[in-house]
Formats: C-alpha cells, sequence, structure tokens
C-alpha cells in the first residue's frame, strides 16, 4: 500500500468509527486489555474501585459543563469512560491543528469584490451593466465564501470533518487549493497514523503484540498479545508457559 493510501485509509478510520468512540462513552467502563503488559492489566483489575471516583468527579463536570444542578429532577448522563474521552480530545485537536496549518498553506482565500467607488456613466445602459457586473461578483464571492469545500476557522471544527478535509487534499479532490508538497503530504500522514492509532486501541479494533523488558525467571522473553476484543495473553518464548488473566493455563 502506498503513502497516500495508507494516509488515506487512517483518515477514513477516523471518519468512520468516531461515532462508535461517541458511543463507547457512555458504555460501562471496561479494563484496557492491553495496556503496558499481563502485570499492568491484572494490576488495573484491582483499581476500578478507584477509578469509580474519577469518573464521578467526571460527571459532576460534565453536568456543570451543561449548566445543570445535579441535584435536578431529570435524565443525568451515567459515569463517562475517561480513556475514551481522552481520545476523543487527542484526536480532535491534532486533527484540527493539522488541518488548520494545511489550509493556512494550501488554501486559497475567498474571493473578494472591490469597495464600490463613485463613477459617471454616459447612457442608463452603461450604468446597467455595471451594476449587473457587481452583483454577478457579490454573488460569486458569497458563493466562493460558503463553499463547502473550504476549510473554515469557526464553525464546525470536528475531527470527522477534519479528517474528511484531509482525506480530500490527499486524494487532490477538487476545491480551492493547490496540491500538497512532499512535505505536506508527510504532515498528514504523520498526524493521521498517530490519531488512527489512537483510536483504533481505545475501541480495541487492532491486534497489538508487544514483548515485556522483564524476562521470565527461565530467561525466556514474555510476549504480550492482544487487542480486537480479546483479553490479553502472555506467552514465554523460552519455556513456552503462557498465562492469561486468570493465571497459568499452560506450562
Amino acid at each position: 500500500m502506498t503513502t497516500t493510501a495508507t494516509t488515506a485509509a487512517h483518515l477514513r478510520t477516523i471518519a468512520l468509527h468516531w461515532a462508535d468512540l461517541r458511543d463507547a462513552l457512555d458504555q460501562p467502563a471496561l479494563v484496557d486489555g492491553f495496556g503496558q503488559g499481563l502485570r499492568s492489566y491484572l494490576a488495573r483489575l484491582d483499581a476500578l474501585d478507584a477509578e469509580q471516583a474519577e469518573y464521578e468527579r467526571h460527571q459532576a463536570a460534565y453536568l456543570r459543563s451543561l449548566e445543570r444542578d445535579p441535584a435536578q429532577p431529570g435524565h443525568r448522563p451515567v459515569p463517562l469512560r475517561l480513556h475514551i474521552l481522552d481520545t476523543m480530545r487527542t484526536v480532535e485537536a491534532a486533527l484540527v491543528h493539522c488541518a488548520d496549518e494545511i489550509a493556512h498553506r494550501v488554501q486559497r482565500p475567498p474571493i473578494t469584490v472591490p469597495a464600490a467607488r463613485k463613477a459617471t456613466y454616459h447612457t442608463a445602459r452603461e450604468a446597467r451593466i455595471a451594476a449587473d457586473d457587481r452583483a454577478r461578483l457579490e454573488r460569486l464571492a458569497a458563493t466562493d465564501a460558503a463553499d463547502p469545500r473550504r476549510w473554515k476557522w469557526t464553525g464546525r471544527r470536528t475531527a470527522p470533518h477534519a479528517a474528511l478535509w484531509l482525506l480530500a487534499r490527499i486524494e487532490e479532490a477538487p476545491g480551492p487549493c493547490r496540491p500538497l508538497t512532499a512535505d505536506e503530504q508527510r504532515r498528514i500522514a504523520t498526524v493521521a497514523a498517530g490519531a488512527a492509532e489512537r483510536v483504533e486501541r481505545a475501541l480495541d479494533i487492532a491486534a497489538q503484540r508487544r514483548t515485556l523488558e522483564e524476562r521470565h525467571d527461565c530467561g525466556g522473553r514474555i510476549d504480550v498479545h492482544g487487542g480486537e476484543g480479546r483479553a490479553p495473553l502472555a506467552h514465554c518464548t523460552g519455556c513456552g508457559r503462557i498465562w492469561t488473566e486468570n493465571g497459568v493455563v499452560a506450562a
């Protein structure tokens, strides 16, 4: 897969799975099945009670952001999953900032209409032609400014919108922009790869494998496998021992 195709795939991943992240916000808190290794995973199983207090504090802040009294009757949001919320904030900030940077470089400024000035016309026809020309320019300028293909620094500044706008630039779609340079393509590729990796990790939709720094008693390396909805599993490459969160399953 080419670099352009890979970047496009990353941007599509973000846009397509953003609704999944929103849905995951309100789901019951789950333990991250991969993280820094099996030992960290097992430690997190014991830390859920402590984290519940953080969820409750965040819920209170969420209610305050809506200018609601927590004692007010009616629907109240359930505790949010903080790692999902952190992922959404981080990814959105990175993508919007990248779109701002790229648009500043490649996007053509909107068409402007020269200021009206006093003119003398010899006939009514000349005056009408001049008025029609100015009206046409004003319509053209308004249409250009409102072009939905144009990135704006106000209004809809969301992660999926930024991802799709950057995707259009990568794929050289029509719009009020010049083609990207190689440096600009690399900049988008870097941001898109990091953002897509965060989204996939938060939703646990990508297979992962890591080798722990600490060796097993036999001296072998310990590989930890997880992701794609599976519970983590550790395997010693020396003696062949296998662990899950429930303990040793093979030796």
